[in-house]
């Protein structure tokens, strides 16, 4: 979602956060009091936890029905099937929906309620998980778009039934949330489904769309229709990510938390007042069916978790792309924008073009025929930078000039968006449990494209630009100063909704992808590469934890402590790294003071002898060399000491030590100790002495204590002055994308 944005360009990286609550976890028999129509079962199939976060114990081979060899007759194993038709009002910004859901019990029991997500009930109002969290202190969501009068939205149950049965229903709340939330509801069906069996329901809903304010909603003309149909949550497995039993995966809608469902079909018709122009997930079958002046578009998508769309009266003639490559189907990219932002199509016609290039060839083919690209239209931004699959919404600028700051922000966007498609979308990964699958993973993978395009931060105005002064930064040094090193405060492996801050969630996106640069600098470029080849092989389509991710890159890499060191001290706990150069000290070694005997006899050598002593050979020493430099070697040798301090987590350090001959000496700290001192005597003195020269530690909390000078150096100041200015220029983005 947008929060890559912040995460990459300012310290403010705005997404996922919540507070943390002491709450037992709840069992899926609970009943809310003073609701009718519930009633106690007898096969009580229990909640995730709701404290649930990286998972440890790898899932097993057969999850998720076993890796997808190709041969299956559909790309995922689909548990659902989903044919809606969705009625646009665009005055009233309501949707009169109908749908009839097919679902199958993958488990070895029989299913008396299963449990539909209702997610534009957390913007119904005050008193929902989503609104109740944004009121937190030290929370908030992306721009913060404040709801006024008639601005909120909501989705009704209308009916539902089970062959021609009523099903009676009521809201619970898993993870402890306040009972006035509304964002998860309990069927209980009037037949079980028998183990191995499918049922299917029919749901009539009506959806109020808000004011679009997160993610979702319209402004004037403009429909962002995201999360809008009632969606059922995943049954959990044993051996499906952690699961000892099976468990209904089904978590409150959280402030920043986002989605996970199960693969299955979609069969989509979208009916709305001709002159709309309609973008949808998966492939429109056909010209839409035109009659009294309303057009119904009809969209299907298999082997996707998610549906969303888009209807805007305003939008222009669409610019359409095709990619062709070995190995993959051809790609029809289209991208939808309004007439302000026409100078912005063409930029993510390209970006996206390029994006399944670079995912296809670092990680497998994409396997779907469609992508659309959505830019919303001015004083619409909170519907931007979100993705839904084969379906994602970017940035809009009036001029984003190469080069600048808005180009690159239009790029970035674009590219993570469109990466989501295949960490959130053909991974499958849980972004409410473990967010570091989905955000964490794609800014890195997005990073990694930019650094091979050439591209790089503009730290740069457009005046300045025509001047010829046009600084940037490296793509992982911006990456790293705006968020991906600090002091942390939840691990990367933590949940969603259990963190310290809106800027602990944002630090995900960049201390993941800072965490990964460092991981992949100790393994190897090529092995880092082959590792997510197999993860994504082996794991598409399969919903894979933080611990299936682990142990591919263990096994695939052949250095399984390198990750599991990292994973221990980043993912499943939140260490800061920060080493530093405390002292370096280069003394002349002189005569010792004391007593010493030769031949049996004792004598010895007082200060005032040592004194003469020094004195006649420094004499000596300048008349055979009048020209030595202050930096020449001397009448006795030097004893260069460097002490190092360890403030943070323990990682293999390498310290270079430099000498006035232009000599060197090279040591590596790599036990756990919190300090270690290292010393030589050589003829000169030590001029620097460097830890980590080599860039091998992005998560080093402060770079510029690594080294220490016997020199004044500008380096320092030059590098504080231009992260300032990068920071300033960054804000200034932030500001206008929103």
């Amino acid at each position: 979602m947008l929060l890559a944005i912040a995460a990459l360009v300012v310290n403010r990286s705005r997404s996922p956060a919540a507070p943390a609550r002491a709450v037992a976890a709840s069992s899926a028999a609970a009943v809310e009091p003073g609701q009718a129509g519930a009633r106690l079962l007898v096969n009580t199939i229990p909640f995730a936890d709701p404290h649930a976060a990286a998972v440890r114990v790898a899932s097993a081979a057969n999850a998720w029905g076993g890796a997808r060899t190709g041969r299956e007759a559909t790309l995922s194993d689909r548990v659902v099937d989903y044919t809606i038709e969705a009625r646009l009002d665009p005055i009233a910004h309501t949707i009169d929906g109908r749908q009839r859901l097919t679902w199958r019990n993958r488990s070895d029991r029989a299913v008396e309620a299963v449990y539909l997500h209702l997610y534009l009930n957390a913007f119904e109002g005050e008193g929902s998980t989503f609104m109740t969290e944004k009121r937190v202190p030290g929370f908030e969501f992306r721009s913060d778009v404040p709801v006024k009068h008639g601005d909120w939205g909501h989705i009704e149950l209308k009916k539902v039934a089970q062959q021609g049965v009523k099903v009676p229903w009521h809201f619970v709340h898993p993870d402890g949330g306040p009972t006035t939330d509304h964002t998860v509801v309990r069927l209980d069906l009037p037949a079980p489904v028998a183990a191995g069996a499918s049922t299917t329901l029919e749901i009539d809903f009506f959806d109020q769309l808000p004011r679009v304010l997160a993610r979702t909603g319209y402004f004037g003309s403009f429909h962002l229709v995201g999360q809008w149909f009632p969606k059922i949550g995943v049954l959990e497995l044993p051996g499906e990510r952690g699961a000892t039993a099976p468990r209904w995966n089904v978590h409150e809608f959280h402030l920043h938390s986002e989605f996970y469902a199960d693969y299955g079909h979609y069969d989509v018709r979208i009916d709305v007042p001709e002159g709309y122009t309609v973008g949808a997930t998966g492939e429109e079958t056909g010209a839409p069916q035109v009659a009294n002046g309303r057009a119904v578009h009809r969209f299907v998508q298999g082997d996707v978790h998610d549906f969303a769309w888009t209807a805007d009266r305003r939008t222009a003639a669409p610019l359409e792309g095709r990619f062709n490559v070995a190995g993959s189907s051809p790609v029809k990219v289209t991208v939808l924008f309004p007439p302000e932002y026409a100078n912005s199509a063409a930029p993510v016609l390209k970006a996206t073009l390029d994006a399944l290039a670079y995912f296809s060839k670092t990680l497998g083919p994409y396997p779907y025929r469609t992508v659309t690209a959505v830019i919303p239209p001015f004083n619409a931004t909170e519907a931007g930078g979100m993705e839904y699959p084969t379906f994602f919404t970017a940035a809009g600028f009036r001029d984003p000039t190469p080069g600048t700051l808005a180009s690159y922000a239009l790029d970035f966007v674009t590219i993570h968006e469109f990466g989501h498609g295949y960490f959130y979308g053909i991974l499958g990964s849980n972004e409410v449990e473990e967010p570091m699958l989905d955000e964490g993973l794609n800014q890195f993978w997005n990073l990694r494209m930019l650094r091979e395009r050439g591209q790089r931060l503009p730290l740069t105005t457009d005046t300045l630009k025509r001047l010829g002064i046009a600084p940037s930064m490296a793509v992982f040094d911006a990456n790293r100063l705006m968020g991906g090193a600090g002091d942390p405060a939840d691990g990367l492996g933590q949940n969603a909704w259990e963190r310290l801050s809106t800027s602990s969630y944002g630090s995900v996106y960049a201390r993941t992808a800072a965490a990964l640069n460092d991981l992949e600098k100790r393994v190897g470029r090529d092995a880092l590469e082959r590792s997510f080849k197999v993860y994504y092989e082996r794991w598409k389509f399969r919903h894979p934890a933080i611990a299936d991710l682990r142990d591919v890159l263990a096994e695939v890499s052949g250095q399984p402590a390198a990750v599991d060191a990292a994973f221990a001290l980043h993912v499943y706990a939140a260490s800061k790294v920060d080493d530093r150069v405390a002292s370096l000290v280069s003394e002349e070694v002189l005569p010792l003071l004391g007593t010493t005997a030769t031949d049996g006899r004792w004598s010895e050598l007082t200060e005032d002898q040592r004194d003469e002593r020094v004195g006649a050979a420094r004499k000596a020493w300048n008349k055979a060399h009048p020209n030595a430099k202050d930096e020449a070697p001397g009448p006795f040798p030097y004893r260069s000491t460097v002490t190092l301090r360890r403030l943070g987590a323990a990682v293999p350090q390498t310290l270079r030590v430099s000498f006035a001959d232009g000599s060197s000496e090279t040591v590596v700290w790599d036990d756990a100790s919190l300090w270690k001192r290292f010393a030589w005597v050589k003829p000169v003195k030590a001029v620097a002495a460097e830890l980590d020269r080599e860039r091998a530690h992005d998560l080093d909390v402060d770079r510029l204590d690594n080294s220490h000078s016997r020199k004044a150096d500008g380096r320092a100041s030059r590098r504080v002055a231009a992260d300032i200015g990068g920071l300033a220029q960054s804000l200034f983005a932030l500001i206008a994308t929103l």
